[in-house]
């Protein structure tokens, strides 16, 4: 079955970089969108970065130059470089696949988009 497992979080300052890493199984990795997802407690779950098959990335504006999404389809994995860490970008940040997506465009951060998430892990950034 689709298994999606993140690692990569921990806790920095303000300022500091962090990459997170989401292996994939269970599915052909490189025909489908993948998305990085957080949410902060109080708050619901917002869409930061997606990758289609063809590797063309797209980010929220809130973490545009900072955030950058990449994948190896050799490895199955996705990573999330994260730089310039802020204390708002404080969350559990997850990955997400959309299975309708086989060879297309990403349809959009939408969490409704993704139908097979992984657990999450946690980033927390300090002033």
């Amino acid at each position: 079955q689709v298994k999606l497992v993140e690692s990569g979080g921990g806790s920095v300052q303000a300022g500091g970089s962090l990459r997170l890493s989401c292996a994939a199984s269970g599915f052909m990795y490189s025909w489908y969108c993948m998305g990085w997802f957080r949410q902060a407690p109080g708050k619901e779950r917002e869409g930061v970065a997606d990758i289609d098959s063809f590797g063309r990335a797209s980010y929220d504006e809130s973490v545009t130059g900072r955030l950058t999404v990449s994948q190896d389809n050799a490895k199955n994995t996705l990573y999330l470089q994260m730089n310039s860490l802020k204390p708002e970008d404080t969350a559990m940040y997850y990955c997400a696949v959309d299975l309708n997506t086989p060879g297309r465009r990403c349809r959009g951060r939408t969490e409704a988009n993704f139908g097979a998430w992984g657990q999450g892990t946690q980033v927390t950034v300090s002033s």
